[in-house]
């Protein structure tokens, strides 16, 4: 069964290309949904916000995406229990739009990072990561400046007590508190994470393990009615 998902785009946007093909490579029927969008397309199972720079990165990296007019949309359609992904710059916007906690800083040692990443699967209780095994390691490819992800120790906590931490790094690359890659939002309908799984699809990039995120989002159209 098909899903239909919306990437949303903003000026700065760079991969959002790449998220629509991953998607569609599922099965997904997607729309590109332009950032001055007041509404998103009706029956949406999905909305994936991509990597990138939107508006340059200033301010704060997300902080003025998180205020265009789609995402009164997107936090709309979050609080009645549409499903969420957002990937690196879409983890920053997610975070200053106020739909997952913490905050994501400057790398430890203030240098750009771009490599393959090792990453641990944290859960498997979400319809992000079910196709994977618990504790199994897989590789993402990691493209960021600003992706150390920072909380408070209550926050940290509730995370790990909730089990919403989604991905951890085998091998710490940004400074990140207790490696985290990757979180949940309270209700697991909302994953922000800093690596790429979209540019882990193809063979050709050099490794396939994003594959399974992707196809366990196949899921979607049944489980936006449970």
């Amino acid at each position: 069964m098909s899903f239909k998902a919306g990437v949303v785009v903003f000026p700065g946007s760079n991969c959002d290309r790449d998220l629509a093909v991953a998607l569609r490579g599922a099965g997904a029927d997607v729309a590109m949904v332009w950032h001055k969008e007041t509404a998103l397309p009706a029956g949406l199972d999905l909305v994936a916000v991509p990597g990138g720079f939107s508006f340059g990165d200033y301010l704060r990296c997300g902080a003025i995406a998180a205020r265009s007019p789609v995402m009164r949309a997107v936090n709309a359609f979050a609080g009645a229990g549409g499903h969420v992904l957002g990937v690196c710059n879409g983890f920053q916007v997610l975070i200053e739009a106020g739909l997952l906690p913490g905050a994501l800083m400057r790398n430890a040692g203030l240098r750009f990072v771009c490599a393959p990443a090792a990453l641990q699967v944290a859960t498997t209780n979400s319809p992000f990561t079910h196709g994977y095994g618990k504790g199994e390691i897989v590789t993402f490819p990691i493209a960021h400046h600003d992706g150390s992800f920072l909380a408070d120790p209550a926050t940290l906590a509730r995370l790990e007590g909730d089990d919403r931490i989604a991905f951890r790094y085998a091998a710490n690359p940004n400074g990140s508190a207790d490696s985290i890659a990757g979180i949940l939002s309270a209700n697991r309908r909302v994953l922000g994470l800093m690596p790429h799984p979209e540019r882990a699809v193809d063979p050709a990039h050099g490794g396939t393990d994003g594959l399974r995120l992707f196809a366990g989002l196949g899921a979607l159209a049944a489980l936006a009615g449970a």
